[in-house]
C-alpha cells in the first residue's frame, strides 16, 4: 500500500507522519482493495489544522474523511474514524449486492 502526507503551510515532523501512517495502516481491515492512502494536513485555516484522508482503492471512486481542529493528532484520528465507517458501509453494499441475485426466483414452480 502506498502512503503519502503532504503538509501545506504547516511542517509535517516525524511524529506527525508517524501517528499518521500508523492509523491508515489499519484501513484496509475495513476494506480489503485499498491500495493508496493519501494524508493532506493544511495549517491555513487560522488556528485551526484541516486534514483531509484520501483512500484510493481499485475500481472504487475515492473515498475522503475530513476533519478540521486545532489539534493535528487529534483531527487525523477523526477523519480516520469517518474514513472508516465510509469503508465499511461501501463493504457492506458491495457484499448485499454480491448476494442479493441468490433469492431471485424462490417458491416458483417449473412447469
Amino acid at each position: 500500500m502506498l502512503f503519502t502526507i503532504t503538509g501545506k503551510h504547516i511542517e509535517i515532523t516525524d511524529a506527525i507522519r508517524e501517528h499518521a501512517e500508523k492509523k491508515t495502516s489499519k484501513l484496509p481491515r475495513y476494506f480489503d482493495s485499498i491500495n493508496q492512502i493519501e494524508v493532506i494536513i493544511d495549517g491555513s485555516e487560522g488556528n485551526n489544522i484541516s486534514v483531509e484522508i484520501i483512500a484510493h482503492a481499485e475500481h472504487h471512486e475515492p473515498l475522503v474523511g475530513t476533519d478540521t481542529g486545532h489539534d493535528a493528532y487529534q483531527s487525523i484520528d477523526m477523519a480516520v474514524h469517518k474514513l472508516e465507517g465510509q469503508l465499511r458501509k461501501t463493504k457492506g453494499k458491495e457484499r448485499d449486492n454480491k448476494h442479493s441475485n441468490e433469492k431471485g426466483i424462490e417458491g416458483v414452480e417449473l412447469i
